[in-house]
């Protein structure tokens, strides 16, 4: 008895272990459908294969997972919000969302789509268009695509979110040169510095998150750069019109740049934030060949091998 009970266990072993492999091999979708959204425009990975997209528009949130190709309405904003640039804090278990024009940031419970803040930057009336935002331990990181500003939100231990202070930028990064300046956002890992896409001058460039200071990075030609991701010494620059993503590596000093390779996708239109999920990077359609507001019947996120 104790053989065959032992012959079963080893065969149930075995048949899961398939069970795992199969699923492991399954191959990921090359499209996954937002349904129902009206724009879309922002993209973060969450806990293993899911992630989290918005609807620029409208501000709502979607929840996904690149694995299966699900997606679902997870957040229902109320009226007057957007959802530019987002970034999931998962230690805290929190979803920090740029909210666009209307001078706000937005935090939800990335469990359980509930607010947890909604931070004022700036004063709308100044003219304002809150577009990404980059993590580091204790802070995030948004953009101002009209003002040459970076605000900062503390993060506490605890996961609090405090009270939101201007950077204000100094040296090329600065320049007002279009109308899109800073868009894209990332820090390096010891969050000693911010890489800014700055969509006017077509480049990149560093930042000091402590000063301001602002310096170009050398090689970094990026037309129509919007969302940008920092990895491992290397920088995804999503290139929303030319429907392209380019793959720079980074010198240890962050001075130059050197393109690895480009990306393209026929699935591409106008793609808009990246993020990333092993071999493969979920990238945005906004759309926004097709006007602005955009008039697509149907958003989505392609997957690409990187």
């Amino acid at each position: 008895m104790r053989r065959l009970i032992g012959a079963a266990s080893i065969a149930g072993v075995l048949v899961g272990a398939v069970f795992t492999a199969a699923a492991a091999a399954e191959p990921f979708p090359d499209v996954i459908v937002l349904p129902g959204a009206t724009s879309a425009e922002g993209i973060a990975m969450g806990v293993g294969s899911g992630f989290f997209a918005g609807d620029l528009f409208q501000g709502d949130i979607y929840r996904g997972d690149l694995r299966s190709g699900s997606a679902s309405l997870f957040v229902d904003a109320p009226a007057g919000r957007m959802a530019v640039g987002m970034k999931v804090d998962v230690g805290h278990g929190l979803l920090f969302v740029a909210g666009g024009f209307s001078g706000q940031a937005y935090v939800y419970d990335a469990r359980t789509g509930a607010d947890v803040a909604v931070v004022d930057l700036t004063d709308p009336a100044l003219g304002t268009i809150i577009n990404d935002v980059a993590l580091t331990r204790d802070s995030a990181w948004f953009t101002d695509s009209v003002q040459p500003h970076i605000y900062r939100v503390p993060i506490a231990v605890d996961g609090a979110v405090g009270t939101p202070s201007t950077l204000v930028v100094t040296g090329p990064a600065a320049h007002l040169s279009g109308e899109f300046n800073l868009n894209g956002i990332a820090a390096t890992p010891d969050g000693k510095t911010l890489i800014v896409a700055h969509s006017g001058d077509s480049t990149l460039y560093t930042v000091d998150p402590a000063t301001g200071a602002s310096a170009a990075i050398a090689g970094a030609d990026v037309p129509l750069v919007d969302g940008i991701l920092i990895e491992a010494g290397r920088l995804w620059a999503v290139q929303s019109f030319l429907n392209q993503v380019t793959e720079l590596r980074l010198s240890p000093d962050l001075s130059s740049a050197t393109v690895q390779q480009v990306i393209t996708s026929p699935l591409f239109q106008v793609p808009t934030t990246v993020a990333r999920h092993g071999n493969r990077l979920a990238v945005v359609n906004a759309k926004f060949d097709t006007g602005l507001p955009p008039t697509a019947d149907r958003y989505e996120v392609v997957l690409v091998d990187r």
